[in-house]
């Protein structure tokens, strides 16, 4: 049983399963014929496993990476059996994984490193964004947390009515003004509600458009500026949500984020419905950001607290559907 199985059920390791089965299956597919009948790793094996790791969309720099590491290791030890690449592949795969700081590491039931603990959340439209936030207010209400909703992207009135149908399915409260209201005075006016209601925890959705890096930039900084005026050192966590299913395309959106603000997580969405979700690794191990949250599956409780172990256990584990 690990760490994921103590801290959160196997009802949530068998969704992490089932999520990952597309992707799993087409690398692990390749990963067996590459190492069948081998009792050694050569470079015909070493191909093959290039392959199998750029398929699932891993990236070609990543996954140089590990392919280097596993050479180096081959050119060690001289001799190195297909059982061995398994295992061997599954702990470069774990190493390249980034953690989240210790002061910044909780689950849904946790205690959290603030009160109120404010998640800004970033993305451009369409990968999931409001879904998630949704999910989270979701998961952090079922552990017994006070939740708070902000609906900072008033530039769509669908994202604030998208929103609102969310806190009403969590059954969390949420605040919004009307469409074209300035983002920073929602921002200020839910830190300010959250503080005055006793909130855990307060999550703020924010535009979702990439089209002028220079204007997301402004607009995000003066929403952590109004947001420290109420607390000093909010938001305490800045989440860019991505699509998983996009691939590489994801990786793009995370250069564009990373560079407008200081991104400290993030949530990869859709991976149930993908065979790329090896873009997890090639996202992580690019930006060195900690993955936080995983979506694999359309039901509330199928937002997970990443878990790097049980992730790549889960990747490497055919059997369980």
């Amino acid at each position: 049983m690990g760490l994921f199985d103590k801290l959160f059920g196997k009802k949530e390791k068998e969704s992490l399963d089932q999520g990952l089965q597309k992707t799993k299956e087409g690398f692990l597919s390749k990963l067996t014929k590459a190492i069948a009948g081998k009792s050694v790793v050569d470079e015909e094996v070493l191909d093959s496993l290039e392959d199998a790791l750029v398929s699932a969309d891993v990236g070609i720099d990543t996954t140089v990476q590990i392919i280097e590491r596993i050479e180096k290791r081959v050119a060690r030890d001289k001799y190195l059996n297909a059982t061995e690449l398994n295992q061997l592949l599954q702990q470069e795969i774990e190493a390249l994984l980034v953690d989240a700081p210790g002061e910044n590491q909780y689950s849904f039931g946790s205690a959290l490193p603030a009160k109120p603990f404010v998640i800004l959340v970033v993305g451009v439209n369409g990968v999931g964004k409001t879904t998630t936030i949704g999910k989270l207010a979701h998961n952090f209400k079922q552990q017994g947390k006070n939740v708070l909703l902000g609906a900072a992207d008033t530039f769509r009135a669908a994202a604030v009515d998208q929103l609102t149908i969310w806190s009403e399915r969590a059954g969390v409260p949420i605040v919004k003004q009307d469409m074209g209201s300035d983002p920073a005075a929602v921002a200020f006016d839910t830190v300010q509600s959250g503080v005055s209601k006793g909130s855990d925890v307060i999550i703020i959705d924010t535009a979702g458009r990439l089209h002028n890096k220079a204007h997301l930039m402004d607009e995000l900084g003066k929403i952590k500026r109004v947001i420290q005026k109420v607390i000093p050192n909010a938001p305490h966590e800045v989440l860019l949500v991505l699509d998983g299913s996009t691939g590489q395309n994801a990786l793009e959106q995370a250069k564009h984020f990373t560079a407008a603000t200081d991104v400290s997580a993030l949530a990869i969405t859709k991976l149930d419905g993908t065979a790329k979700g090896g873009v997890v690794l090639a996202i992580a191990n690019q930006f060195k950001i900690p993955v936080k949250f995983i979506g694999v599956g359309e039901k509330m409780e199928d937002l997970l607290v990443f878990d790097k172990h049980e992730f790549v256990d889960s990747l490497f584990n055919l059997e369980k559907k």
